[in-house]
């Protein structure tokens, strides 16, 4: 029979387990750290990070880290390395190799042909006194007491502790480079992470659907503009300048406080000193502008020019939260 406690228990045991072997992690952040961080920072080739197994899976996503973050690196799989694609390692490369034992045949292979090669190694392991670990030039510790793993088998806290090595080094690199959210945006370009970096609202503006009135002009007209451009709002024009904005919400209003509209113009029921944005403005702005003023709409305006109508469903569309 299936005991939910127990399930829970396990589960909590082995997130503490897990927190703990990380926190312990800051012990072991030494000198070797910052000076493989140098030493990657300074290279003028790419950043190699190599493993087998579980560490070969932790490898991979350190790399992709590493590549988003304005480091550019590869990931080699050590088995294949020594069947043929070492050749994908180049003079002036850094190579980082991540396993826990440190002892592994395959590593034991890959690192004396890394070194003829006269690569920078940068080991990655729990085991210091491991043959790999002697035989780097600079040793990051991902030392854990065991694993979570109730038979202290399966790469559990040390994969995690491989994980946030690669991470720290990572944040450091980021740091080092003044790396920002604009640069983020470059290796980014797709999705909406990409869109909320780099999209503006010029990009998402439909020039065909221009709603916009003068002020003496009939309700009847306006609701007509209004209903034809299908953005729920217009744009009251005079002399080239924008005067106000008539909202569908507008509209609705003044039909329940007036039994008469007849000779109701823009001007009567139009908002004043409306709300613009820049076209060049960011598209995430303009979403955190109708946000805090609980809006749908942005007139869009470059010097005083109107451009047209930015809808909050333009900005969802593009997924944008």
């Amino acid at each position: 029979m299936i005991n939910r406690d127990a399930i829970l228990a396990s589960a909590k045991k082995t997130i503490l387990s897990e927190s703990e072997s990380i926190a312990n992690l800051v012990q072991f952040v030494d000198d070797d750290f910052a000076k493989a961080a140098e030493i990657i920072y300074n290279s003028k080739g790419r950043l190699v990070v190599t493993g087998i197994g579980k560490s070969a899976i932790i490898a991979q996503k350190i790399v992709a880290t590493l590549n988003s973050t304005g480091t550019p690196s590869i990931f080699l799989h050590a088995a294949e390395a020594i069947h043929g694609d070492l050749g994908m390692v180049q003079p002036g490369d850094v190579v980082i190799c991540i396993s826990k034992s440190g002892n592994s045949p395959e590593i034991k292979v890959l690192v004396p042909l890394l070194k003829r090669f006269g690569n920078i190694l940068i080991a990655m392991t729990a085991n210091k006194s491991s043959f790999l670990g002697k035989e780097s030039d600079y040793l990051l510790n991902a030392y854990v007491e065991s694993e979570a793993c109730p038979n202290n088998l399966a790469p559990t806290n040390s994969t995690t502790a491989q994980l946030v090595l690669g991470d720290a080094l990572a944040v450091c690199l980021m740091e080092m480079r003044d790396f920002r959210s604009e640069d983020f945006a470059k290796y980014h370009p797709g999705g909406a992470l990409g869109k909320k970096l780099l999209l503006r609202v010029g990009d998402m503006l439909d020039g065909t659907h221009k709603p916009q009135v003068s002020p003496d002009c009939s309700i009847k007209k306006a609701i007509v503009e209004i209903s034809e451009k299908r953005l729920g709002v217009t744009a009251v024009i005079e002399n080239e300048k924008i005067v106000g904005i008539i909202t569908d919400g507008d509209i609705r209003r003044m039909l329940n406080d007036r039994d008469n509209i007849a000779g109701v113009t823009a001007a009567d029921i139009m908002t004043r000193n409306p709300k613009t944005i820049k076209s060049t403005d960011m598209a995430a702005d303009a979403l955190n502008t109708m946000e805090n003023h609980s809006i749908t709409q942005l007139v869009v305006a470059d010097n005083g020019e109107y451009k047209g109508i930015l809808h909050l469903h333009d900005i969802l569309k593009e997924g944008i939260v």
